[in-house]
């Protein structure tokens, strides 16, 4: 991957220099870490969650989970099973220009999809009376319930944090190799966890509604 290539360049990590005729890190292009452009399309999905939720509008919470959620699941498996093996193939300026791109990208996808399944989720199981011990698929309800907070914590509490610091750290004038491979090895294995999550978490919601 790209931090593997800053890890093994001495001048990435602060040992080294071009005087002393070993190799260079190679350029990391410009980039934003917060993509100003997209703040507006979250704003107004973010104001067309709460607009729905507000007024109690079941199709529209309906339509907000299971977009979000699909989303959500795709962009975990991608992210987990085929980008993964896709960069550690990829010559090293190839792997830092990917990553510099897909990451500011992530900082906003991510959260995004992560309020918009969870908050429509838990809105349209409180309407539909799915919430109640009653409820015959209550247990595997609450299976799910589980299993989609454990995601919402990797995806908030790890991918996300590992994400900004691997992009503060590329800002920097000599990138930390080490920093940034440790941190991209992180980002990609709790992708691959996340992935593994949403496959049980296809297997619960179906066996739901199919029951």
């Amino acid at each position: 991957m790209a931090v593997d290539a800053l890890h093994d360049s001495p001048t990435a990590a602060g040992s080294g220099d071009s005087e002393s005729g070993r190799a260079t890190a190679p350029p990391v292009p410009g980039f934003r870490i917060v993509p100003l452009r997209g703040l507006p399309i979250v704003a107004v999905v973010l104001a067309g969650l709460v607009t729905v939720i507000a007024t109690n509008t079941l199709w529209g919470i309906d339509f907000f989970h299971v977009v979000g959620g699909g989303m959500w699941t795709a962009l975990d498996l991608f992210l987990g099973f085929v980008i993964g093996p896709i960069m550690g193939r990829l010559s090293i300026p190839a792997r830092i220009e990917f990553t510099t791109r897909l990451m500011p990208k992530m900082i906003l996808i991510m959260p995004t999809l992560v309020v918009c399944t969870l908050g429509a989720g838990w809105q349209l199981a409180r309407h539909l009376g799915d919430l109640a011990s009653t409820y015959p698929e209550h247990a595997w309800l609450v299976a799910a319930f589980i299993v989609v907070a454990v995601m919402a914590v990797i995806a908030l509490g790890l991918l996300e944090p590992a994400n900004i610091a691997v992009l503060f750290e590329l800002k920097r004038p000599r990138p930390n190799g080490a920093v940034i491979a440790r941190l991209m090895r992180r980002f990609i294995l709790t992708a691959g966890v996340t992935g593994a999550l949403q496959v049980a978490t296809l297997l619960i919601m179906t066996r739901v509604a199919t029951s």
